[in-house]
């Protein structure tokens, strides 16, 4: 089989054939590195959607030394579409709780933003997933990142071969930014976590639906470009009902049980990959930004809450990603 460009995200990099070298093989796409010594990653027990949700993820928050006294907090989660029934966004019912728990916390300020990839009309998908009357029955702002205000930015990683990107303002003047992922496979990426949410962020209106510079460049290549530049300050990822098979629009809803919290987005997509089965080193995304981004070793991850168990049958995922399986 001959491999596929996406197969290496960093071959563009590499010297031509039968050149005299002195240089790497592959050289460098990121110009900085963000490296914690140790990151920490809770894993909470939560069956259903309930109001019991607003006290474990409050004890959840609690495992996690975090000072958002006086701070904007903007939470992201994964708001694509509306199909009843399916579980393609983070729960509504979740992202309630997060803004309560920060307000609680003393943010000055807590915004709920997406820019959604696949419906161009926001309001619709928030009426019909039910954040509309959430949002408007708890006073919490939100800002569609598909038509925000614009700032011009230079890109902290080059996997996409692009220096900068325009990108909304409530995402980058954020004091605490938390990625609020669904936990899903996805059928071009094979899993899309925290890292993978934060695409939501480049804006539609400027590079089109679903999204289409990133699809042109390479979406395993925009995913490091995009973390790289917005830095991801926690994670709050919604795996109570989580998604398998041909993600992440078309899949089947596999409930997991699971609310995972991070204060590093790779350690996140890690652990949850792990938790559906997936060898995370295995995910291209993952492993090019264990490089500079985060920890992916469970050696440098100080795992709280639940135990970290690997399902007995792992996520079904399309054919092209089968050598995801944990052996």
């Amino acid at each position: 089989m001959i491999p596929s460009r996406r197969s290496f995200l960093v071959g563009s990099a590499a010297l031509a054939a039968g050149a005299s070298v002195s240089v790497p093989f592959f050289l460098p796409k990121y110009h900085a590195v963000w490296l914690a010594k140790r990151s920490r990653v809770a894993i909470l027990n939560v069956e259903q959607y309930s109001q019991r949700i607003d006290e474990v993820l409050a004890s959840g928050l609690r495992l996690f030394r975090m000072n958002i006294q006086g701070k904007t907090v903007v939470l992201k989660p994964n708001l694509v579409d509306y199909t009843p029934g399916n579980a393609i966004n983070t729960h509504p019912t979740l992202v309630l709780a997060a803004a309560e728990s920060f307000r609680r916390m003393g943010a000055k300020c807590v915004i709920v933003a997406e820019g959604p990839g696949h419906q161009r009309d926001t309001q619709l998908v928030l009426s019909q997933s039910g954040y509309a009357d959430l949002l408007r029955n708890f006073a919490i702002p939100f800002v569609d990142l598909n038509r925000d205000d614009l700032i011009h930015t230079r890109l902290r990683a080059s996997y996409m071969g692009m220096k900068s990107l325009w990108l909304p303002r409530t995402v980058l003047e954020a004091d605490f930014l938390v990625s609020m992922p669904k936990i899903k496979a996805h059928h071009w990426v094979g899993v899309t976590l925290s890292m993978k949410n934060m695409l939501g962020a480049v804006p539609g209106a400027r590079y089109g639906w679903p999204k289409n510079i990133l699809h042109w460049k390479g979406i395993q290549e925009a995913i490091v470009d995009v973390c790289a530049t917005i830095p991801v300050h926690f994670v709050i990822a919604d795996g109570i009902m989580a998604m398998e098979g041909n993600g992440p629009l078309s899949g089947t809803a596999r409930p997991l049980g699971k609310i995972v919290l991070a204060n590093d987005p790779v350690a996140a997509d890690a652990t949850c990959a792990r938790l559906m089965g997936f060898e995370p080193d295995r995910i291209v995304h993952i492993r090019e930004g264990a490089k500079f981004l985060g920890n992916i070793s469970p050696a440098l991850i100080d795992q709280v809450g639940d135990c970290l168990t690997p399902p007995a049958t792992p996520f079904d995922v399309v054919p092209e990603f089968r050598h995801l399986y944990a052996v």
